[in-house]
C-alpha cells in the first residue's frame, strides 16, 4: 500500500535559504558590545560569520598564524575546498580581533584564536558557536527559519549580490567549489524580481 503512494515532487533551489536582513545583521553585531569579555569575544566571532560568511567549523578552527598582521590578511582552511583561501582583514575585522586577543583570550599553549571563557580553558568548538548566534538572535527577537551561524553565511551572500557582485564573485567568497552551489542567491534579489514581474509587454499577446 505505502509503495502506491506517491511523494509531492520537489525540485532543486525550490527553497529559500534562510537569510536575515543586513539591518538584523547590524543588530546582531550591535549586541555584542564592549562592556564584556564575553561580547568583546562575541563580536570577533559574529563579525567573521557575517563579513566573511565563514561556517562555523572554520571560525573554530582558526589559528592565531593564520592571522597576518602586517599584511592586514587573514587566511582560512576552508573546509569543504579543502584548501587555504585569503582575505583582506577588514579595519573593523582587525579591531574586533584585536581586542580579544589582547585583552580577553587567555594565555593558553593553544594556537586557535578562540578559547572558552570559562574553565577548562579549552578551544571554542562549532556547537559553543551554534549556541552563541542561536541565543543572540532569541534575544533580539529576531526571527529566521535557522537560529545558527548558517544563516549569517546566508546574510554575506544576499549582501553581496545586492552589491552587483557576481555569481562567481560570491561563490569565491564563500568558499564554494562550483557555481551550482551558489545558484540559489539568484532567487534574494527579490527588488530585481519585483521589476521583472512589473515588466509592462503593453500590447504583446
Amino acid at each position: 500500500m505505502s509503495e502506491a503512494i506517491l511523494s509531492p515532487r520537489t525540485y532543486e533551489l525550490e527553497s529559500l535559504p534562510y537569510a536575515l536582513s543586513w539591518a538584523d545583521v547590524r543588530r546582531l553585531l550591535a549586541s555584542a558590545t564592549c562592556a564584556s569579555p564575553q561580547g568583546v569575544r562575541d563580536r570577533a566571532i559574529l563579525m567573521l560569520l557575517a563579513i566573511y560568511g565563514l561556517r562555523r567549523g572554520e571560525v573554530a578552527a582558526l589559528r592565531l598564524e593564520q592571522i597576518d598582521w602586517r599584511r592586514r590578511r587573514i587566511c582560512i582552511h576552508r573546509l569543504k575546498r579543502r584548501q587555504p583561501q585569503v582575505y583582506p582583514l577588514q579595519r573593523s575585522v582587525a579591531e574586533a580581533l584585536s581586542r580579544y586577543i589582547d585583552t580577553v583570550r587567555p594565555a593558553v599553549p593553544y594556537p586557535e584564536v578562540f578559547i572558552r571563557l570559562q574553565a577548562p580553558r579549552l578551544p571554542i568548538t562549532g556547537g559553543a558557536i551554534y549556541h552563541i548566534v542561536s541565543e543572540r538572535l532569541r534575544a533580539l527577537g529576531i526571527e529566521v527559519a535557522h537560529l545558527g551561524p548558517h544563516a549569517l553565511r546566508h546574510s554575506c551572500a544576499a549582501k553581496l549580490l545586492a552589491d552587483n557582485m557576481t555569481l562567481k564573485e560570491i561563490g569565491d567568497h564563500l568558499g564554494h567549489r562550483s557555481t551550482s552551489a551558489t545558484m540559489i542567491y539568484t532567487k534574494m534579489d527579490l527588488t530585481a524580481l519585483r521589476e521583472v514581474g512589473a515588466f509592462d509587454l503593453g500590447d504583446l499577446p
